[in-house]
């Protein structure tokens, strides 16, 4: 048996990977796989994935390619989720600041440098026209932190998945000044070199599971409530999200693509310059 760690954000996107495990899909390939939870998200996973302590990650596009450039010694292996992740703006419910442009010189809080809250707070000052390089940035590790920052003033606004924070929107913890949805695919799985390396046909089987269930995620028998009572969101919510996302069952990431997010990125000042788009991905389906 093949021992491998899994781990994402413990959101709604990756309800296929608690199927997959509560039905033991993997046994008959040999494979154990395990399940960690990263509230810290993408950046709390870029971590892991480069000492080891993490096999596979279900990271945010940007913040891997980031740091795949920045030397992680990992791959992509392909998009999980196609669709768009959608950031609320969010600022504390008593705060003074009503709209966006109340934002432009304010503190932002983000879970860490290089996380996807970091560099969509980038990304939204460029749509803005916003001077980039004087953006002020208040690290608070994760959705706790965020609330946290904004109650007591450490920061201004803070940037989350729109219907993660919803809750916190309608119980007046928050109060969402707009939304900002990703340039890209936002969720890939990205592995690490060694793990492509020595366990190449493990993470082929691993991908086949997964994606059989993406295939038909959204007509599973009353998919809506049960996200809904697991994730402590509205049904209308989860019915509103699972109509505009759409999960990856199996097409693979093209360098067309890498490249093409590249761009984006590097006209948003999120990276410096462009690499060979090969020296992200590694395609399991040749």
């Amino acid at each position: 048996m093949t021992n491998l760690k899994v781990g994402g954000v413990p959101e709604h996107f990756n309800y296929p990977w608690y199927i997959s495990l509560k039905n033991k899909s993997y046994h008959e390939d040999q494979i154990n796989l395990r399940w960690k939870d990263f509230p810290g998200g993408t950046g709390q996973m870029c971590k892991a994935l480069r000492d080891g302590s993490l096999d596979i990650a279900i990271v945010l596009t940007e913040g891997i390619i980031k740091d795949i450039a920045n030397g992680n010694p990992s791959k992509i292996v392909q998009t999980f989720v196609k669709s768009p992740l959608i950031w609320g703006i969010h600022v504390a419910n008593s705060s003074k600041f009503k709209t966006i442009a109340d934002l432009e010189n304010a503190t932002v809080a983000i879970s860490r440098f290089g996380s996807g809250s970091h560099l969509m707070a980038i990304v939204n000052a460029y749509n803005q026209g916003w001077d980039i390089e004087t953006l002020k940035f208040k690290v608070v590790k994760d959705l706790e932190g965020g609330i946290e920052a904004l109650e007591n003033g450490d920061a201004d606004y803070f940037m989350w998945e729109h219907f993660t924070t919803k809750p916190l929107v309608d119980n007046g913890t928050f109060r969402r000044i707009d939304d900002c949805p990703t340039p890209w695919p936002c969720f890939v799985i990205a592995v690490r070199n060694e793990v492509l390396q020595n366990n190449s046909n493990d993470v082929k089987n691993i991908l086949k599971v997964i994606n059989n269930i993406n295939k038909n995620f959204k007509e599973i028998n009353q998919i809506d409530k049960i996200l809904a009572k697991r994730y402590q969101q509205k049904e209308a919510d989860i019915q509103k999200w699972l109509a505009i996302t759409e999960w990856n069952d199996g097409e693979p990431i093209t360098p067309e693509l890498i490249s093409e997010i590249q761009n984006k990125m590097k006209t948003f000042n999120v990276i410096s310059k462009k690499k060979d788009p090969e020296l992200f991905i590694k395609n399991m389906y040749i």
